[in-house]
């Protein structure tokens, strides 16, 4: 029996828990997909075999699935407990290439990618899918795509020529308001670029994400609105795209050392 536990979800990925509580040492079959899916082992493990080729699944290898292909899984071991990733290919080519050639689909969870899976469900508590689920997701495909993938990450992606202009453009994006800045994919589509470099840009050239760069936009908005006299905090927190009051006033604390409740008497 599998059950599911929604992480994060955009229209251009999913994050999901997944709980397997199968026992069984034959093969099933599951129907192809369409989507590209990362699946990293936290507990427990199981068998796939893609291709007549079988690989032994734990919290050290993990698989990447290709849109198509016939998967066969075992559970020899009883059950376990996963993180399953579905990118819409579009994406993936975004960051694999437009005819990505794949040295193999087994992942070797090395201390890297670890921290890299970690890291992405940390974000997905933060409560902010756009930008930090995004950037991390990001972060741990491309940390993927270095291992498996021959031709890696597009050349125009590695330079850091033109970073410096990229990123003015984005800021001018995220401080307009502009629709496109309510999340980092969106956001790398209008300026053209792939959300890895777009995220990397942010780092080189300012030191911080660019998720915690326009959360520092979003927090000045809310200082701006708290000083002219706002008093609801939901109403604030839904006007300036935070997932709720709980979610503003963390990213809030986190940012000035104070929540917003606080500064109001601060500023006032």
């Amino acid at each position: 029996m599998l059950s599911f536990a929604d992480l994060a979800t955009r229209p251009e990925f999913a994050v999901a828990a997944v709980d397997c509580r199968d026992d069984h040492r034959g093969w099933s079959v599951e129907r192809p997909r369409d989507d590209v899916r990362l699946v990293l082992v936290r507990h427990g493990g199981f068998r796939r075999r893609v291709r007549g080729v079988g690989t032994d699944l734990d919290h050290t290898v993990g698989y990447l699935g290709m849109p198509g292909e016939e998967e066969y899984f075992s559970h020899p071991a009883g059950g376990d407990r996963c993180t399953s990733i579905s990118l819409k290919p579009a994406l993936w080519r975004t960051l694999a290439g437009d005819a990505p050639v794949l040295e193999r689909s087994s992942l070797y969870v090395d201390g890297t990618l670890d921290l890299a899976h970690r890291r992405l469900l940390a974000a997905t508590r933060a409560a902010d899918t756009g930008y930090a689920a995004a950037e991390g997701l990001i972060g741990l495909v491309a940390t993927i795509v270095s291992q498996v993938v021959a031709t890696t990450i597009p050349a125009v992606d590695r330079a850091s020529a033109g970073d410096r202009a990229l990123v003015a453009q984005a800021r001018g994006v995220i401080g307009d308001g502009h629709p496109a800045a309510a999340g980092l994919i969106p956001l790398a589509a209008l300026l053209g670029v792939s959300p890895y470099r777009l995220s990397r840009a942010f780092t080189r050239e300012l030191g911080v994400s660019l998720t915690h760069y326009r959360n520092r936009v979003r927090v000045a908005r809310a200082l701006d609105r708290l000083e002219n006299g706002d008093t609801s905090l939901a109403v604030l927190a839904a006007d300036l795209g935070f997932a709720d009051q709980a979610h503003l006033c963390r990213t809030v604390r986190a940012h000035l050392g104070h929540t917003p409740t606080a500064l109001r008497g601060l500023l006032a």
